[in-house]
């Protein structure tokens, strides 16, 4: 006769493969199919029907009350910068700032910048043609000057808030913010740094592939002072420096060493809130890029709209995501789950890198394999008594997980073939081995930091 805990167990697997066959096989939008693999777990679990439906809607409004903001305010920050130039602004400088001898690292770190307010696809088309111009003028491989570029951006895409994404898992997963961005960076700038311009080197020399035969070279640059450099750097990392500094003071405070009733303490608290500290540095980036720059309050509107309508499907993909959560706890399959680690002692690390990974693999879509993986993960961290450090660091490795082995299932492998102008086979060389890189090393560098928080 099988036990309660080995049948609930048997539901989650089967939700999985039930999510991987709608996405997959019958093509059903990943919003559509997390909400019928959750209702296949709750009536499989034995859930009263209305008590399922109030876990479906408890599920998808408790993370959208945070998600659906963060999202929003960080398309339209991301969109300013797009339209005002803000991307091309930030590369030519720091290109010029490293030298031509670095440009590959100085690519690296524009990449990790532009990608923490603006989409990886939207950075990179914006971008490439940088690229293009690098590799015409300096006669190397186009991969010699793209890798680089396309491993600051995907690092910052999977790790660092307040790309959706990793939002996502840290609010499935109740992470702290400030701990998910301070952890990003140490783990992710790292494995940019082997993924691109190290690995950018070798790979260029053994794929020799100039500029796709579409571009038409302008020699017009666009012209910026210095002023401008540095007021897009700090409309960019004015809102991770505020949750960071909130961060820190909630540490302070859980110390002894200053009241939770200071007002100063009180005050940069709130500021630092994610909901605040994007607020602030969207009207500082409407003022500065788009009234500023010649941009009326219809304009403003209209760029917001275009903004909110790909934030719109991430939303809904997330809020699927909440409700998966949410059933798996309710209905006692999450802690089936939880127990199983417990009595095999398998590392909460190992495990969310691992299902993040193999449904990565199988269905394509990052974010999807990011928010399924917290789903799961959610209900073991409940029953653990896990330090928001450790919550952070399980957080980035789902998003390690999630980056490994882009193929020909994921949008971002044709994006990256298309406007580099490779074959299949080239782009599996040089983008699905670089995204691997990127979520091995990344793991490798998690399991260190987390020896300091054990």
């Amino acid at each position: 006769m099988m036990s309660e805990t080995t049948y609930l167990l048997l539901i989650t697997v089967s939700s999985i493969v039930l999510l991987l066959v709608l996405v997959m096989r019958l093509k059903i939008h990943a919003f559509v199919a997390l909400l019928l693999a959750s209702t296949f777990v709750g009536l499989a679990a034995g859930m009263p029907f209305m008590e399922l439906i109030e876990s479906l809607q408890e599920g998808m409004g408790n993370i959208l009350g945070f998600i659906a903001i963060v999202v929003g305010l960080g398309a339209i920050l991301g969109k300013l910068l797009e339209v005002s130039g803000g991307a091309e602004i930030l590369a030519q400088h720091i290109i010029s700032a490293f030298g031509e001898r670095r440009t590959d690292w100085a690519l690296m770190l524009t990449g990790f910048i532009v990608s923490i307010p603006v989409f990886l696809d939207v950075g990179f088309i914006i971008l490439v043609p940088i690229v293009y111009a690098l590799a015409k003028r300096s006669g190397r491989s186009l991969l010699h000057f793209a890798m680089p570029l396309l491993a600051g951006m995907a690092v910052t895409h999977s790790f660092i808030p307040p790309t959706p994404g990793p939002v996502a898992v840290a609010e499935i997963l109740n992470a702290p913010l400030g701990w998910m961005i301070g952890l990003g960076i140490v783990v992710g700038l790292p494995a940019a740094a082997l993924a691109g311009p190290v690995f950018g080197r070798y790979i260029s020399r053994k794929i020799k592939v100039g500029p796709p035969d579409f571009v038409e070279f302008n020699e017009e640059k666009v012209l910026s002072s210095r002023s401008d450099f540095l007021m897009i750097l700090f409309i960019i990392i004015l809102p991770l420096f505020l949750i960071l500094v909130a961060t820190t003071l909630d540490m302070v405070v859980g110390m002894g060493e200053l009241s939770a009733e200071n007002y100063w303490v009180s005050l940069f608290q709130f500021l630092g809130h994610p909901f605040a500290a994007l607020t602030i540095a969207t009207l500082v980036a409407a003022y500065f890029l788009g009234i500023r720059k010649g941009h009326n309050a219809k304009q403003l509107l209209e760029f917001s709209d275009k903004a909110l309508t790909p934030a719109g499907l991430i939303i809904l993909i997330t809020g699927a995501g909440g409700m998966y959560k949410q059933i798996l706890v309710d209905s006692g399959a999450g802690e089936a789950l939880a127990q199983l680690f417990i009595t095999y002692n398998v590392a909460p690390l190992f495990m969310a890198y691992i299902l993040a990974v193999i449904i990565r693999i199988i269905q394509g879509s990052a974010t999807v394999a990011m928010i399924t993986s917290a789903g799961m993960m959610a209900p073991i961290i409940v029953e653990l008594d896990i330090s928001d450090p450790m919550k952070a660091l399980i957080c980035l490795a789902i998003a390690a997980g999630a980056t490994i082995l882009s193929h020909v299932n994921d949008s971002g492998f044709w994006l990256v073939k298309k406007y580099l102008g490779l074959t299949e086979k080239e782009t599996l060389q040089s983008w699905t081995v670089m995204e691997t890189i990127i979520s091995v090393s990344a793991f490798v560098f998690i399991l260190l930091v987390s020896l300091v928080f054990i």
